[in-house]
């Protein structure tokens, strides 16, 4: 279900409290809500407000799609480039680094239809502003002649997050993203063009998508893709999302049910793992020759574009 809204502005601050540490200060996002349905998304607490009028969307709904509206009403702001425009037009922006699509993916399957990141990247270009990117969707190579473009004038930064190789899981847990292998597409896609690439692991969920196996054979494809950097993170679970995911356990994966209540007493798995875990990470980045540095090609990019420091972002507001 699409519902067309208009908005008064299009970038958003982020909250300095985010409990991640990001090199960015602001955040667009042309979608609210997320078709690819990935069962461990931790922005389903963004359609809160939307959760009393689930009963009210057409179509039979799963045990575990039935109480989450974020993957099925999907509100679009059909106006984002005009409400861009006079955001990025004021004389106060700074040509800050903007996050596409921190909440909801921006390509996700209703861009095929609205093609709004074509308006959206044409004035990234216009005023020459630096972008990041992260996605899990080969839609992105459409937009390959304007993403090399704004390349060539400031910082762009393109990443594809990929949790594991393997289809049938993918389909499992990311139904509507693209499978695997079209996202490692998109990295082959602009490893010879001006643009910063990356690759998100994130997250990384015990039991499943966590072995040696897996993470060897992800890490020895992006380094094919000679990508700039790669960013591994561990599943974790709160609010919406655990209730949400340890439904999808009971139903695709019982026997690992337990384990997870023993792991995630909290939100967040326990230290032993996390250290075991990233210790084996740690020596298949060595042997890959793979760097965790994401923030140095940013520097390196902006410096050269004679573009603010990074540092120079900080505590700056509209």
């Amino acid at each position: 279900m699409f519902e067309e809204i208009q908005v008064t502005k299009a970038l958003n601050k982020i909250k300095v409290t985010s409990r991640l540490a990001l090199p960015y200060s602001w955040d667009l996002n042309i979608y609210r809500g997320c078709e690819h349905g990935c069962h461990y998304c931790y922005a389903m607490y963004s359609h809160r407000y939307l959760e009393k009028e689930v009963n009210s969307f057409p179509g039979k709904k799963s045990p575990v799609e039935k109480n989450c509206t974020f993957f099925q009403r999907i509100c679009v702001k059909t106006n984002i480039d005009e409400a861009l425009e006079k955001q990025l037009a004021a004389r106060s922006w700074r040509k800050e680094v903007i996050n596409l699509g921190g909440v909801c993916d921006s390509y996700q399957p209703a861009e095929a239809n609205y093609g709004l990141m074509r308006k959206v990247l044409a004035l990234m270009i216009e005023y020459k502003n630096p972008v990041t990117i992260s996605t899990k969707s080969d839609l992105i190579i459409r937009d390959f002649d304007l993403l090399t473009e704004l390349a060539e004038i400031t910082y762009v930064n393109i990443a594809v997050t990929v949790t594991t190789m393997d289809e049938n899981l993918s389909a499992q847990l990311e139904p509507l993203a693209s499978p695997p292998e079209k996202r490692f597409s998109v990295l082959r896609a602009f490893k010879d063009t001006a643009a910063v690439t990356g690759l998100h692991m994130m997250p990384i969920l015990p039991f499943l998508t966590d072995s040696p196996q897996n993470l060897e054979q992800i890490l020895s494809l992006a380094a094919k893709c000679e990508l700039d950097y790669v960013l591994p993170s561990i599943l974790y679970l709160k609010g919406e999302t655990r209730k949400h995911f340890f439904n999808l356990l009971e139903l695709e994966f019982p026997e690992i049910v337990d384990p997870y209540l023993k792991m995630y007493a909290k939100g967040g798995a326990d230290r032993i793992y996390k250290n075991e875990l990233y210790r084996v990470f740690r020596s298949l980045m060595e042997k890959y020759h793979l760097s965790w540095d994401y923030v140095k090609p940013m520097q390196a990019k902006l410096s050269s574009s004679k573009q603010f420091k990074l540092t120079d972002f900080l505590g700056n507001d509209l």
